[in-house]
């Protein structure tokens, strides 16, 4: 029996993503993952709130003056403190530096509102529409330094219906996402406890893989 994977979820608002990986940990604790910790570069995010109560260890700063690298810098040390060695990306609406990226390369993964590669960036349920894709969904993959473009892990459809407006869409894509992410996180976690995942070494300090 491996020990589960330590996750780190970064988030900036709701945090309904990260509420859901967290309930399907609860649900059995021997899942391949825990999350060691709540991230946040957003202070008074909800999602925040809603990660203390569910007994969460939680960590935020504001990113405002700081340079995308130098901000990086301080949720690394966050995350190496509490032995992360996973990053679950959970509405985190910033873009990370492509050193980040690097040194943590394969242990990154995020979940996007679209059928990647379709529709990468934002206001994807609009785009979808005015495109007239019959369906949409979402897609969990991992995060590279190109914007949404990293290796699909798990995709969902969502079919498009008639009188859809981008809020309609989203709601019933975002259900999928709830569904969707700590599946795919649980099986990823696991193929990184077996080797079966090409990822970086862990930053100095960090938990160690095995």
């Amino acid at each position: 029996m491996h020990d589960p994977v330590r996750v780190g979820v970064l988030i900036s608002g709701r945090g309904t993503n990260m509420q859901a990986l967290a309930e399907h940990r609860k649900r059995d604790p021997a899942r391949s993952y825990t999350i060691a910790l709540v991230g946040s570069n957003v202070p008074e995010a909800r999602g925040l709130v809603v990660a203390r109560r569910l007994g969460l260890k939680t960590w935020s700063h504001s990113h405002k003056g700081l340079e995308r690298a130098e901000f990086d810098r301080l949720i690394e040390q966050a995350l190496i403190a509490h032995r992360v060695e996973i990053v679950a990306l959970a509405g985190y609406m910033r873009l990370l530096s492509s050193e980040f990226v690097e040194r943590w390369r394969g242990r990154i993964l995020n979940i996007h509102p679209s059928l990647l590669p379709l529709h990468k960036g934002t206001d994807t349920h609009r785009r979808a529409l005015l495109a007239g894709d019959l369906v949409s969904g979402c897609t969990v993959h991992v995060v590279t330094p190109e914007l949404d473009d990293g290796p699909t892990v798990a995709q969902a459809e969502v079919r498009i219906q008639a009188r859809d407006t981008p809020e309609t869409l989203e709601q019933r894509v975002l259900a999928e996402e709830h569904r969707l992410y700590p599946a795919a996180l649980e099986a990823y976690c696991l193929a990184v406890r077996l080797g079966a995942v090409d990822v970086a070494p862990l930053p100095i300090g960090g938990a160690q893989i095995g």
